[in-house]
């Protein structure tokens, strides 16, 4: 079998590169290792940047989301007992970001794959990037105890974090990775958003929350824990107990409060491997860099990695130009590390470190107070939230 573009990972990325790549024009078969069903089950992201939705809209998948997705004008920081908004709809210029869950952006994506009749080849095993040094790249894998050969021009690393694709490359990168002395508990459950046109970040002496949702009807709330706790130590009444007492009184007495339909512990870390482009092998997504949730930039980043790779490849097949792809790992990297660099920054500010007492708090104190009463420091903060221009 033989394409242009082999992809490997069947998530949100890899599905909207193999979208956008078939509205160009450009043939391409996507490799997963998972179920469909398995891929779909993934709780993750559910904030999308403008440049996102537009990404969206242009693969032809935009519908869900403008007709299911949820508009926020701002972001409310909790801390000393006291809830403060900052308009990121005005302070940015009208930009906003929507609420709409992965899973759904997932099921769009994987529709529209499906009724274009494009190849997807899922619980593909033992895949391999292959010769993509060269002129003549391939991928193999095994299907139904098969082994089968994909001969293409380029192959994009669309598999993740724990995917073949960065492991392929491990000695010819270079990895850089800040680890945080903490996780995240987060619930989701079918109740109404405490806040439904903006998100809640808390600062209180218990830790860090959050309060976001997928829709109207899903919310999704998150307490910092220890790494080390387990899942069912915490009931659902024991976390909507301590959700509440990190919040203002008001919020807290807003919160409306059921069974968890999902409950689980992330670890947070930063994490960036460069470069991004090995010959015709190109990372995308978290196959080359991690942010922790707090700024909510890991679906996003994936995006714009996707529609500069996806440009790339457009330039190379239309224009027969190759600087797209010469350049692709340097213009991804500048924009993640500015992701980077506000994910960390914003998980400082508002989690409770060990050596947060003291000092420390005193100085996330002073943060929070400039922040708040700042117009040019809550603008730095509203358009980073919003995403900075590609």
């Amino acid at each position: 079998m033989r394409t242009q573009v082999a992809i490997i990972g069947a998530g949100p990325s890899g599905l909207l590169l193999g979208q956008l790549l078939h509205k160009a024009g450009i043939d391409n078969v996507i490799l997963e290792r998972q179920s469909g069903e398995y891929v779909l089950g993934r709780i993750r992201a559910g904030i999308l940047e403008q440049v996102t939705v537009d990404l969206l809209r242009e693969a032809g998948v935009g519908a869900g989301v403008d007709a299911a997705g949820t508009v926020h004008h701002s972001i409310e920081l909790v801390f000393g007992g006291a809830r403060h908004p900052i308009d990121v709809h005005g302070l940015t210029g009208g930009k906003v970001v929507t609420a709409y869950g992965q899973t759904e952006l997932t099921r769009d994506l994987m529709q529209a794959r499906q009724a274009a009749g494009l190849a997807t080849v899922y619980e593909a095993a033992n895949v391999s990037p292959l010769d993509f040094g060269g002129g003549k790249p391939r991928v193999s894998y095994q299907k139904d105890g098969a082994t089968h050969t994909l001969e293409c021009d380029f192959i994009a690393g669309c598999d993740g974090f724990h995917g073949v694709s960065r492991a392929t490359v491990k000695d010819s990168i270079t990895e850089y990775e800040k680890v945080y002395p903490f996780g995240w508990l987060g619930v989701l459950a079918d109740v109404p958003p405490v806040s439904p046109h903006a998100i809640v970040y808390g600062n209180s002496e218990r830790g860090f929350s959050l309060c976001s949702m997928r829709s109207l009807t899903r919310s999704r709330y998150y307490v910092q824990c220890p790494v080390d706790d387990r899942v069912e130590d915490w009931s659902d009444q024991r976390f909507w107990d301590e959700l509440r007492l990190r919040l203002d009184k008001d919020l807290a007495e807003r919160i409306v409060t059921g069974p968890s339909i999902e409950k689980s512990i992330a670890p947070l870390r930063s994490f960036v491997a460069e470069p991004m482009r090995f010959g015709r092998l190109f990372l995308a997504g978290d196959a080359s860099h991690i942010v922790p949730p707090t700024g909510a930039k890991g679906l996003n980043l994936a995006a714009s990695d996707v529609k500069y790779l996806c440009g790339a490849f457009i330039e190379f097949y239309r224009d027969n130009s190759s600087a797209g792809i010469d350049n692709y790992s340097q213009r991804c990297l500048r924009r993640v590390w500015k992701a980077e660099r506000f994910s960390w920054w914003l998980t400082s500010l508002m989690h409770r470190f060990p050596d947060t007492e003291g000092f420390g708090q005193k100085l996330q104190e002073a943060e929070l107070d400039y922040l708040v009463n700042s117009k040019a420091a809550s603008t730095a903060l509203a358009e980073n939230y919003v995403g900075l221009p590609l």
